[in-house]
C-alpha cells in the first residue's frame, strides 16, 4: 500500500474520518503523479483502518467560497492570478492531475458520501459535520488535512492528521504547535490574516504582536470594542485605522461560526440526507 503510518495508534470504535479532498489529492500532484486514483482510495481506507475509523466521509471544494467572494472579491484572487501566469506545460500538468481527480472523487463516491457542492469550500463542510457531530451520530472526528485552517475544528473529540508533517494535532498537544490557546486562536487569524488566501490582516501586526494585543484584551472582538486604542505605536494606530477588517476577517475566517451561511440550506439538506439515510 502506498501509505502507512509510522506508529499504530489505539483502536476507538465509533470514530469518523472526515477527509479534505483535494487537499489530500495534492499529495500525488507534489509527485508529478496522474495515475493516483487506486492510491487514494488505498490511502484513504489505510487511514480509516489506523483509527478504527467505523465511517469515512469524503469533503471536497467546487470552486472558491460564494459567500466569501461576496465579502471580498479579492478572496484567493493570487491563486487565481498565479493559475493565469502558468505555461502551457504548468497548465497542461494541471488539467491531467484534476481529470484524475475526479476520477479518484468518482472512485470513492462507489464506496462513501463525497459532500461537494458549487462554490462551497471543503472547510465549511468539515465545520459543519463538527458543529453538529450529534446530529449526525460522529462520536470521534480525524480530520485529514494538511490545512491549519481545521485547527480551528478542534476540540475534545476532534483532531488533525497531516499527512505533509505526519503529525497529529489534538486538544492535548495544542500547545506544542500552536503559543495561544484553541479558543484564542480565531482571534490569532483575525488580527494576522491569512496569505495564502489572500485575506489581508491588520498592517504591522504579526503573530507576536496579536498574541500581545489578545493577552491584553482577550479576543480579537475586545481589541475591536476598544479601538480607539491609546497609543504611539505604529501598530496601535493600524489597528484603530483598520479596525473593520477584524469584524470582516471573522466572517471570512470563523468556520464554526459561519459555515451554515457558507453551505447554504439547500447543501445542508443534502448533506442530511446522504448521512442520515445511508449512514
Amino acid at each position: 500500500m502506498a501509505f502507512s503510518f509510522l506508529k499504530q495508534f489505539e483502536k476507538d470504535a465509533g470514530s469518523t474520518l472526515v477527509v479534505d479532498a483535494l487537499n489530500l489529492a495534492f499529495r500525488w500532484k507534489h509527485q508529478g503523479r496522474t495515475d493516483f486514483a487506486q492510491d487514494y482510495v488505498g490511502t484513504v481506507q489505510s487511514l480509516a483502518q489506523s483509527y478504527n475509523c467505523e465511517k469515512i466521509i469524503i469533503t471536497a471544494d467546487q470552486g472558491s467560497s460564494s459567500y466569501r467572494k461576496n465579502l471580498d472579491p479579492g478572496y484567493k484572487q493570487n491563486r487565481k492570478d498565479k493559475y493565469a501566469e502558468q505555461t502551457e506545460e504548468e497548465a497542461e500538468a494541471f488539467r491531467e492531475f484534476f481529470q484524475e481527480y475526479e476520477k479518484t472523487l468518482a472512485a470513492l463516491e462507489n464506496q462513501y458520501p463525497v459532500l461537494r457542492y458549487e462554490g462551497v469550500e471543503a472547510d465549511d463542510i468539515a465545520a459543519h459535520l463538527v458543529k453538529f457531530k450529534g446530529h449526525y451520530g460522529l462520536d470521534k472526528i480525524w480530520l485529514v488535512s494538511s490545512d491549519r485552517d481545521w485547527d480551528l475544528l478542534i476540540d475534545d473529540t476532534v483532531s488533525r492528521f497531516s499527512y505533509v508533517t505526519r503529525k497529529e494535532v489534538t486538544k492535548d498537544n495544542w500547545s506544542d504547535h500552536y503559543d495561544v490557546s484553541r479558543d484564542e486562536y480565531i482571534s490569532l487569524k483575525c488580527l494576522t490574516g491569512d496569505k495564502g488566501d489572500n485575506v489581508p490582516g491588520i498592517p504591522g501586526v504579526g503573530p507576536k504582536r496579536a498574541q500581545g494585543l489578545i493577552e491584553q484584551f482577550g479576543s480579537a472582538m475586545d481589541v475591536y470594542d476598544a479601538t480607539p486604542i491609546s497609543g504611539a505605536y505604529k501598530y496601535i494606530q493600524s489597528v484603530n485605522e483598520h479596525a473593520e477588517q477584524i469584524l470582516k476577517n471573522y466572517e471570512l475566517m470563523d468556520l464554526i461560526t459561519y459555515c451554515d451561511e457558507a453551505i447554504g440550506v439547500d447543501n445542508i439538506n443534502d448533506i442530511e440526507e446522504k448521512l442520515l439515510v445511508k449512514n
